[in-house]
């Protein structure tokens, strides 16, 4: 199966963004790694997967992972507007 995401740069950092709302697809940290590799994968440190919301006023649910396949932390809650 193929992984559709997109990868860029930003004040010296290599991220990919993963859409799961049109893909079908667990990422689970071993992939995570396997993708970060610098020589047999997509070469980056976090990666950013946007996906269909938990509940029905949200409109998508992101999670940040390191390469390591760890998740980052949560420091604090965004606001509700």
């Amino acid at each position: 199966m193929q992984l559709h995401f997109t990868k860029m740069h930003g004040a010296g950092n290599a991220f990919i963004v993963i859409y799961l709302i049109s893909q079908d697809y667990k990422l689970c940290p071993q992939d995570v790694r396997r993708l970060a590799d610098l020589h047999l994968g997509a070469g980056f440190d976090p990666v950013l997967t946007v996906a269909a919301p938990h509940t029905p006023q949200f409109d998508f649910h992101y999670r940040i992972s390191h390469a390591a396949g760890t998740q980052a932390r949560r420091l604090c809650n965004a606001p509700r507007f």
